[in-house]
């Protein structure tokens, strides 16, 4: 292992997907430069880690200058000097920095940058991979063995084609339809998932007409519908003209704390109690080959995460529920789900908790409780791929990064198409 110090660190404001201002830090080591920039979410979580606008005239209020400087003046000189190999040790000093429960103070956005640049320069330090390098800091994290075989594998992927909610400007009340293929290899998996999205389009020309091709935030299409079942039907149509039928499964993002409204949520142009929300999602789980169903509750409604598992269990259906706007990759949020009982999976994002530690820490709790792990993007991303490495590292069930277009969404999988290369020619 080369002896490796932070020489010096630099943040900048740069865009992300959505035209929207974000943080880039560079890192300065003995052995290189090493550069992360911080996604942003459309529909948050309320009880997520707090990134840092400036709220002044510029970028309506959305640059982040602010964040920019808190790197450059308070976190960077406290950094110079210090071993990156220290993932743990660097980012709890950056939690004292900021202070606040929520990192409020400092930004998530700004904390996260450095904390990923930190991790990239580790692995250059210890000669690794940068995937290896996450599974050495999240091995020593664990209080528990680690619960991820010794053998990497590249996860299975979760591809969002039609998108919906907060991610289009349609009547789409679900945020994210997304195709999940089970074929061996990830690079089997790309390419059924790329004929279908093809597929899809076409029929969508034919079908729906015009502005049905344009999409969404995560690069989805946002076609003009208004019913979850009609979305459903035209992916099913294009799964069996690509020639995939019987070999894809389906994932939800609900997203429902975006419809819930007064204690009731409003799908599909009607008002349901949760116990007939929960009806209307046994209905599709019986007409469609769903996987999983992520945030089909709002996240303040823990009475209905609690109605939904048991009843489904019961039934014998292998659809699992997946915590996002409930757990935000908060530690004390999954340990809560998991004492009521009320998920099987979580999502996990770094930008919802801050710092790369705090995440494989969120990891391990899910993973002590057998919980399925999803690793996601946010719609509002860079071409920053660290989240490939992330879930390969962790072992993660599954990884999530849009659809097979975009260059922010294709930069994590080609780069999970090399790292299945590398463990391919080991």
């Amino acid at each position: 292992m080369a002896l490796s110090q932070i020489k010096s660190i630099k943040a900048k404001e740069i865009l992300n997907s959505r035209g929207e201002p974000t943080v880039e830090a560079e890192l300065k080591t003995n052995l290189g430069v090493f550069r992360a920039s911080v996604p942003s979410g459309a529909s948050t979580g309320k009880y997520e880690a707090k990134e840092l606008r400036d709220n002044q005239k510029r970028y309506f209020g959305k640059g982040v200058l602010g964040a920019c400087k808190n790197i450059n003046e308070i976190i960077a000189p406290k950094l110079k000097g210090k071993n990156p190999v220290k993932q743990k040790n660097i980012d709890q000093l950056m939690l004292e920095l900021d202070g606040t429960k929520d990192k409020s103070k400092l930004g998530a956005n700004a904390i996260l940058a450095v904390s990923t640049a930190v991790c990239r320069a580790g692995a250059m330090a210890e000669s690794l991979p940068l995937y290896k390098h996450i599974r050495n800091i999240a091995e020593k994290n664990s209080k528990n063995q680690f619960s991820v075989t010794p053998k990497f594998k590249v996860p299975f992927s979760c591809f969002n084609i039609i998108n919906g909610g907060a991610h289009a400007e349609n009547d789409l009340d679900i945020q994210e339809f997304m195709i999940v293929p089970g074929f061996n290899s990830f690079s089997k998996n790309l390419e059924g998932v790329a004929e279908i999205y093809h597929t899809l389009k076409g029929i969508l020309e034919k079908e729906v007409g015009n502005g049905a091709t344009n999409v969404g935030d995560e690069g989805g299409f946002a076609p003009l519908l208004k019913k979850t079942k009609d979305a459903l039907d035209l992916i099913i149509k294009a799964i069996k003209k690509a020639g995939y039928q019987n070999k894809i499964k389906i994932g939800l993002d609900c997203a429902a704390s975006q419809f819930y409204k007064n204690r009731k949520y409003q799908i599909d142009g009607k008002t349901l109690t949760k116990e007939k929300l929960f009806d209307f999602y046994q209905e599709i789980i019986k007409e469609y080959p769903i996987l999983f169903l992520e945030d089909p509750f709002a996240e303040q409604d823990w009475q209905a995460w609690e109605l939904f598992k048991p009843k489904a269990k019961k039934q014998n259906k292998k659809v699992f529920l997946v915590g996002d706007d409930l757990t935000v990759t908060n530690q004390e949020r999954i340990r809560k789900a998991i004492s009521k009982d009320c998920i099987g999976g979580v999502i996990i994002k770094p930008n919802q908790i801050g710092t790369v530690t705090e995440t494989i820490q969120a990891v391990n709790v899910a993973q002590d409780s057998n919980l399925k792990i999803i690793v996601s993007h946010r719609s509002g991303d860079t071409c920053d791929n660290f989240i490939s490495d992330l879930a390969v590292g962790i072992g993660a069930d599954f990884i999530k990064s849009g659809a097979p277009i975009r260059g922010e969404r294709i930069s994590k999988y080609n780069r999970l198409l090399k790292i299945e290369r590398e463990l391919n020619n080991r």
